[in-house]
């Protein structure tokens, strides 16, 4: 089958290079000029480094990625209020745990795609369906006649608009924001640390990366912000939230100012009735947006991409019944990671200071050695076995 996937991130490319391991014609396209750089740190485990590890990619994830050895929370003054060491657990996932930039990690699933038609500066931004297949009309004016139309175009996937309907008819706030920027040459650097600073309603956090970066990110409570803010007025409502905070807060407001990218967006999530209509199909965000907090987005879309292509597979192309195993395998599993989700806001920006405090205590059970394996491995683990697909007939399939 010809498949047009919109979206090149994380999710389109590791459908497309299944799709073409087993058959199929797949057709990339990105709105963007081109892949998009920087962005935030991930955590990276579980079922989508199982995924990387089949496609080959694990030698040059690591290559990029990081492995985070503490993470220090601190007060106004910059002293330590919680430490954790982030050895144990590596141990308990046997060192298959790695942070890296999802801009790395996108580029790194779009390089085993070499080969496969990907187009830049285009977008679909119309279907029309009929027996025979969909007809989508593309930004640049041109149609295209393909088999199957998939969003993996993120929360606020065009796709997704075109096939159920406005993005506020799925969309639930977590009444949360958050803000993601690189300063070059910020003097103050905890290497291999994740350090934050967090009041009732706010958190800034900082990573160092190479290159004499370092990596910010600011989350608060979407009604400090009073509302979501123009493009054009984003520093200033980030200054107006975060202003008044201590620790390093001013320096890092500062160094706002100077650059030229920011990541910035509502914290949401995605909740449809179902992840297909004929045949148009979603992925990853565009999906079930579980929201930047759920820790896992990545390997959720990896996973997504993978079963989908693995279903098509199965079922010889008869899309309706991939479409519906897809859903069916996964659905339980996407929605457990949404209501994670939401437990974890308030580590992000707990609502007072009480929630502050039992937030810190929380974290300092991790310092206590099998209590802290224990909820590591309980908050780590993937209720999901990976199938290995394969044709019913022909090969054996794993579970």
């Amino acid at each position: 089958m010809r498949v047009a996937i919109n979206g090149i991130g994380v999710a389109g490319p590791t459908l497309a290079y299944w799709l073409r391991e087993w058959g199929h014609e797949p057709v990339l396209f990105e709105k963007a000029p081109a892949l998009r750089r920087g962005g935030y740190l991930i955590d990276f485990w579980g079922l989508g480094y199982e995924i990387a590890e089949r496609m080959g990619l694990l030698p040059s994830l690591r290559d990029r990625s990081y492995e985070m050895e503490r993470l220090k929370m601190v007060d106004g003054r910059g002293r330590e209020e919680v430490a954790v060491d982030l050895g144990p657990m590596r141990e308990v996932l046997d060192g298959r745990f790695i942070s890296l930039a999802r801009s790395d990690l996108a580029a790194s699933l779009f390089g085993a795609c070499r080969g496969i038609p990907a187009r830049f500066g285009v977008g679909v931004t119309g279907i029309e369906q009929d027996d025979d297949g969909i007809v989508a009309t593309l930004s640049d004016g041109g149609e295209e006649r393909f088999d199957l139309v998939i969003g993996a175009d993120g929360l606020h996937s065009k796709v997704r608009e075109l096939a159920f309907g406005p993005e506020g008819r799925y969309e639930r706030s977590l009444e949360c924001s958050v803000a993601a920027f690189r300063i070059p040459g910020y003097p103050c650097r905890d290497e291999l640390t994740y350090v934050s600073h967090t009041v009732p309603g706010r958190q800034v956090a900082r990573v160092s990366l190479r290159g004499g970066e370092t990596l910010v990110l600011l989350v608060c409570r979407s009604e400090l912000l009073g509302g979501i803010p123009a493009p054009e007025r984003q520093k200033e409502a980030l200054r107006r939230a975060f202003g008044e905070m201590r620790w390093e807060v001013p320096d890092i407001l500062d160094g706002m100012e100077k650059v030229d990218e920011l990541y910035f967006d509502s914290v949401s999530q995605i909740h449809l009735p179902r992840w297909s209509s004929g045949r148009v199909g979603l992925l990853g965000d565009a999906a079930a947006c579980p929201s930047l907090l759920a820790g896992e987005g990545a390997g959720v879309a990896m996973t997504e991409a993978y079963v989908l292509a693995g279903e098509l597979r199965r079922s010889r192309g008869d899309f309706t019944r991939a479409f519906a195993d897809y859903e069916s395998r996964l659905r339980s599993f996407v929605i457990a990671k949404q209501k994670a989700a939401l437990r974890l806001r308030s580590f992000f920006a707990p609502r007072t200071s009480l929630a502050l405090r039992m937030r810190n205590a929380a974290v300092g059970a991790l310092t206590v050695p099998l209590v802290g394996k224990w909820l590591v491995a309980r908050s780590l683990r993937d209720d999901l076995d990976l199938p290995r697909y394969a044709v019913p007939g022909i090969e054996p399939e794993v579970a």
